[in-house]
């Protein structure tokens, strides 16, 4: 009886999710997690679990701010002094489209919910949400007392300009790339003062993730407000607000003394921007900074040795070696599966990241997603395969071809392993490292090294669901609706596309692991982009910092730090 009434009031979708865990078809660990995305309340998950014989679960707290919260051990009102990668352009919420510019966002600016470090959903501006049957049109309910750092009190007028602002094609804004083919413009509704209405171009149950902190342009803006001008003020509803901010040198911030939620712990955090790790380790080991937002185990070795603390985080994070599908040679799959087959992910994994990552197998989805298929096997190395697809793709004699990419952590070394990988076969693959902002560019087709090279590897952060990877670089481009905004290999497969679409639809996990089965068997066949690792996110603290919490897309949140 217990059971019936907490389903009362829940919808079709929110139901679906219980029956599944009551009769066992799901594990605990994924009944949180489904149920958080399709808008269970905590209180309410809790109770379930405790009806169904199981103990609330501790990773479903969270603060009153909304966010989850790392414990804090310390005395509050220190200065925290964290290092992290240089942003690479002009902090615009509508345009950030790096590491270091995402950081920047969160420090003032917060998003309709919150992604945690388990992939659990939380509300922050949202208080709660919820879907029709379709899973088409999702409701949200947004926060009431919350103010800007202006004092602009917050409703859902700020939510619809947000939301419009970056769902416009004709914007280019980064979240283009999570919003493509999934929201117009005219699809963002006020409801009232406090609720706003999503009606997506087609159903999307993994849709409240992109409200969330994974899709990090998304913090909310006053309705009106001109983003072009976000790095002077950065206007938003945080625990910070704004002291200074000095391009490619650092960022300060003081505790908002107004926050709605839970006031920040720390009285002030400084942040020291770095072009590369070794000169942020450097200061982390010499005491200048508390906090090293991310460091990789190759030129990290000290910090794993001990006498830090060190964050791990199993994540989605990986790199995209993607190769031109439209210019010969890898206009042939053959000779894409060709340069796939010369790697050995064991030994790279254990070389670049001494285990501190899984293997890839050349498609989107990760191990760490309770919908990846691992039922479709594992790409190994396999050189004499290798050999024979190129020389039945007419390159037995091998052939030259340029790879550009970026100086950021491992990922020259990466650069470096898979052209002496493909070697053997008589391919000599020129390297190109440039600096992030010049590989970058402009982030658009014809104005961006990342985009329009022969072979481009690329860094991805980490994301809750594969929706972001399987659309943005793998779905066939189209301007007018915003998809396949960061297809670098150029990859066009209406096939894939179907089944993209098939998966973003689905609502049960095991449909969306059947779908997945059929994708990675697809893109094992094409191998537009080899995904050799999805690595572990790491941050490092002083020994005497507490109350840091990471996430793996590369957030770093500071309002619960104390040092002792």
């Amino acid at each position: 009886m217990k059971l019936s009434r907490l389903r009362r009031g829940q919808g079709e979708i929110a139901n679906h999710v219980i029956d599944e865990f009551a009769a066992g078809r799901v594990s605990r660990r994924e009944f949180i997690r489904r149920a958080t995305v399709v808008g269970v309340s905590i209180p309410v998950i809790d109770a379930i679990l405790t009806a169904c014989g199981s103990s609330p679960s501790s990773t479903t707290s969270a603060s009153t701010s909304g966010s989850p919260s790392a414990t804090a051990a310390g005395k509050a009102g220190a200065t925290i002094n964290a290092g992290i990668i240089v942003p690479t352009a002009e902090i615009n919420p509508l345009t950030v489209a790096d590491q270091g510019g995402l950081d920047m966002l969160a420090q003032t600016g917060e998003y309709l919910t919150f992604s945690d470090q388990s992939l659990n959903l939380h509300p922050v501006l949202a208080t709660s949400w919820k879907s029709n049957a379709a899973a088409d049109v999702w409701t949200f309910k947004i926060r009431p007392g919350v103010k800007f750092s202006n004092g602009h009190p917050l409703t859902a007028a700020d939510v619809v300009y947000t939301y419009q602002l970056q769902t416009n094609p004709k914007s280019g804004g980064n979240a283009l790339s999570a919003f493509g083919g999934v929201l117009l413009p005219s699809g963002v509704v006020k409801v009232d003062d406090y609720t706003v209405e999503f009606h997506l171009a087609a159903p999307n149950g993994n849709f409240p993730y992109l409200t969330s902190s994974d899709n990090y342009n998304m913090i909310i803006l006053p309705s009106g407000y001109d983003p072009a001008k976000w790095q002077s003020t950065f206007i938003g509803t945080g625990p910070f607000i704004l002291k200074s901010y000095t391009a490619k040198v650092g960022a300060s911030f003081t505790a908002n003394p107004s926050y709605w939620g839970t006031k920040a712990l720390p009285a002030a955090t400084q942040f020291t921007f770095y072009d590369t790790q070794t000169p942020g380790i450097l200061a982390l080991t010499a005491g200048s900074i508390d906090v090293l937002g991310q460091f990789s185990v190759s030129g990290g070795e000290q910090l794993l040795a001990g006498g830090y603390n060190v964050i791990k985080l199993k994540s989605s994070a990986h790199r995209e070696l993607s190769m031109r599908c439209d210019q010969a040679p890898f206009t042939d799959p053959r000779v894409r599966r060709a340069i796939a087959l010369t790697l050995d992910r064991p030994a790279i994994v254990t070389a670049l990241f001494k285990g501190y990552a899984d293997l890839g197998n050349d498609s989107p989805f990760a191990p760490v997603f309770p919908s990846t298929n691992t039922s479709v096997a594992q790409r190994a190395a396999n050189v004499s395969e290798a050999k024979s697809l190129l020389a039945a793709a007419g390159h037995g004699s091998g052939f030259s071809a340029q790879l550009i990419t970026e100086d950021l952590l491992e990922i020259p070394d990466f650069a470096q392993i898979v052209a002496q990988a493909a070697a053997p076969l008589g391919v000599k693959i020129n390297l190109k490292v440039e600096s992030s902002s010049a590989y970058y560019g402009q982030a658009s087709f014809g104005d961006s090294d990342w985009l329009d090279a022969e072979m481009s590897l690329v860094d991805y952060g980490h994301r809750s669901v594969p929706n972001v990877f399987m659309t943005a670089p793998l779905e066939t481009t189209n301007a007018k609706t915003g998809t396949g905004s960061w297809n670098a290999a150029h990859f066009a497969n209406a096939q894939y596309d179907k089944l993209a679409a098939q998966y973003i639809a689905a609502i049960d996990l095991s449909t969306q692991r059947s779908i997945a089965g059929q994708i990675e068997t697809l893109l094992l066949d094409q191998t537009p982009i080899i995904y050799a690792y999805f690595y572990n996110y790491l941050t490092a603290t002083a020994s005497s910092v507490s109350g840091v919490y990471p996430t793996a897309i590369g957030h770093l949140f500071l309002y619960n730090a104390t040092k002792s």
